[in-house]
């Protein structure tokens, strides 16, 4: 049990490090770490309360949804026609809103199977 939670946790600060570090966004401009602070919340602000995993996990839900949205859009400019939006940036796209989906989804897995050890244990 203490193997799992140690996994998530090790899981998660690795998915925050990525998130900090500058990538390539859906439009193909690079977002740097202040635009994805929304995700993370205020960590390592000198004098502040570390957000709560609640907000946290909010957070990295509502990033993923901003890269499918993102996602879904670019891929509706290229079936209009528009000359900005290329295939190789819509498959880039399409391709990125998967990954963070499926770790997503990974995340809440490893959760349930966490929380269910937890109410398994004998008291």
């Amino acid at each position: 049990m203490s193997d799992s939670i140690s996994s998530i946790l090790s899981q998660i600060r690795s998915y925050q490090s990525q998130v900090n570090q500058s990538s390539v966004g859906p439009a193909g401009d690079v977002a740097r770490a202040s635009d994805i602070q929304g995700l993370l919340g205020n960590q390592g602000t000198a004098g502040t309360q570390a957000p709560s995993f609640s907000d946290t996990l909010r957070g990295a839900i509502s990033g993923v949804n901003d890269t499918q949205q993102k996602a879904g859009d670019l891929a509706k400019a290229f079936e209009l026609g528009d000359p900005r939006a290329d295939l190789a940036k819509v498959m880039l796209a399409a391709q990125q809103s998967q990954v963070a989906f499926r770790a997503t989804v990974e995340v809440r897995n490893r959760l349930v199977q966490a929380y269910q050890d937890v109410m398994n244990m004998p008291l």
